[in-house]
């Protein structure tokens, strides 16, 4: 209903996109790099049509899965540094480069501050702690919470959680996976959304998981539509399965909060109560909204950037044949050394060196999210150009990702580039970096090594649709979800 709602405006924009930018000369770079007396010029670029800019042509190449290709040709015209567009109705400066990440990465909270579209208030609404009601957006928030997560995500807790995680998985494979075909992508979502759940919110409820899994489906199409609150669209639809979401998490939390004060609380270890016994800077304990909130915040980005790198670990596994001989070595090994329903432990996931490697190259060339965005501070100069305070920064995992000059070959699919020593800092950013780096690293690191022991151990497998296309939207997908069939070993030891 969306597509035909919008489709003539949408053609109309596209119309006199072409016309404009066909009629418009790119604006000459500055030359050589600017002297301490032409410091105030902006970095080369162009800013395209008023109000949209540059936006159709960035949201085209991200749908068409060539995104690298936009800065890719501004980088050529413009600077390899830093050229300026205007996306989302935002003046916006891209920074190129390992250099560009360095900056961002190590001025965090200093120069640049975390900034994302207002329109996605819509969808996530930010809840003051001092009561119910929506406020606006604030990096103070956002640092609370991020405060509060290493008692959770640290390496040592996270240690004491592969256990369980292994636990989930090998339940997985007895209900989720005991047939002879799977579409990958649902059967993935709910693993990683059961671990989400079960980690952030302590829920073991398979009927409660699956209640939040069908409301959840609906978020990342709204998120990555055209932000139109209008009846039927991705956009409204997001906005209400997010609020229904919201809603049945606080009264989770309202009720564990009820158990902490009666004293009959579950001993879990989950982020939820380690929020409702914790205390902010001031001494005051969260609202259950605020709670729910950001609980909410981490169960949502928590699943779906997991799901698609286990999506397309299945899908590199399967084209790889070598690959995968390759990780099923390395696991029987480990396999051979558990006794009978022995959980793997954290000793054994260090094992995985090969298998890691593996999960790394399927993130260099499919990153979990596609960037970042963050807002100026205070006026900085860069590569020698004025970016002013206000203005918007990008940066895109896999402008260095698919670089040559880091990556010889980039498209090529090859686990070897990250022995040694690896990438040279700063090009393989598929977490981030810096102070904003993503707190889930090492969850997802653990999460993504359980799923591949069990699952490589357990079956090979073969693609139905041999040709099927990567699908990009807020994170990468399969457009049919990737249809496998599944080849069980006659052992365990994956023989």
């Amino acid at each position: 209903m969306e597509f035909l709602f919008l489709l003539p405006l949408f053609l109309i924009l596209v119309f006199l996109a072409n016309i404009f930018l066909k009629t418009r000369k790119p604006q000459p770079t500055t030359g050589n790099h600017p002297d301490d007396e032409q410091i105030q010029l902006l970095p080369p670029g162009r800013t395209g049509l008023p109000l949209i800019g540059e936006t159709l042509d960035y949201f085209s190449k991200l749908k068409n899965g060539v995104l690298v290709e936009f800065t890719a040709e501004r980088m050529k015209n413009y600077s390899t540094k830093v050229f300026r567009t205007s996306l989302l109705g935002q003046p916006m400066a891209m920074l190129c480069g390992p250099e560009g990440n360095k900056f961002l990465f190590s001025n965090e909270n200093k120069l640049v501050q975390l900034w994302y579209p207002a329109y996605l208030d819509k969808i996530f609404p930010k809840v003051d702690n001092a009561d119910s009601g929506v406020t606006s957006t604030t990096n103070k928030q956002i640092k609370e919470i991020r405060k509060q997560l290493p008692a959770v995500l640290k390496l040592e807790h996270m240690i004491n959680h592969v256990g369980m995680m292994d636990t989930v998985m090998k339940q997985q494979l007895h209900t989720e996976w005991n047939r002879e075909k799977i579409t990958v992508v649902p059967t993935v979502t709910k693993f990683t959304l059961t671990l989400s759940c079960r980690f952030f919110l302590g829920i073991e409820d398979p009927k409660m998981v699956e209640k939040i899994y069908v409301s959840i489906k609906e978020i990342d199409p709204g998120i990555m539509s055209i932000p139109i609150n209008f009846p039927g669209t991705y956009f409204n639809r997001a906005i209400k399965a997010s609020n229904l979401i919201r809603d049945k998490i606080k009264l989770f939390v309202r009720q564990a909060k009820n158990d902490l004060q009666e004293g009959c609380a579950s001993e879990s270890k989950s982020f939820m109560m380690h929020m409702l016994r914790t205390a902010d800077e001031n001494g005051q304990f969260f609202s259950d909204s605020y709670v729910a909130h950001h609980v909410y915040g981490l169960v949502e980005g928590g699943y779906g950037t997991l799901t698609s790198t286990l999506t397309f670990i299945m899908k590199y596994l399967s084209e790889f044949p070598d690959v995968y001989d390759e990780v099923l070595k390395e696991q029987i090994e480990i396999a051979k050394s558990k006794e009978s329903n022995e959980v793997l432990t954290w000793e054994d996931l260090r094992r995985m060196k090969y298998s890691w490697n593996v999960a790394r190259e399927a993130m260099r060339l499919m990153p979990m999210a596609i960037g970042g965005y963050r807002e100026v501070i205070t006026d900085i100069t860069y590569a020698g150009y004025k970016i002013p305070s206000s203005w918007k920064l990008y940066w895109m995992a896999k402008a260095t990702h698919e670089n040559p000059d880091y990556f010889p070959n980039p498209k090529k699919f090859d686990p070897s580039r990250f022995e040694g020593k690896g990438p040279p800092p700063f090009t393989y950013t598929p977490f981030g970096g810096g102070a904003r780096m993503c707190p889930g690293h090492e969850y997802a690191r653990i999460a993504i090594l359980v799923f591949m022991h069990n699952v490589v151990t357990k079956f090979r497998w073969e693609k139905l649709i041999p040709d099927e296309k990567v699908v990009h939207t807020a994170i990468p997908t399969m457009s049919h979800g990737l249809p496998v069939r599944l080849h069980p070993h006659k052992n365990q030891f994956g023989i």
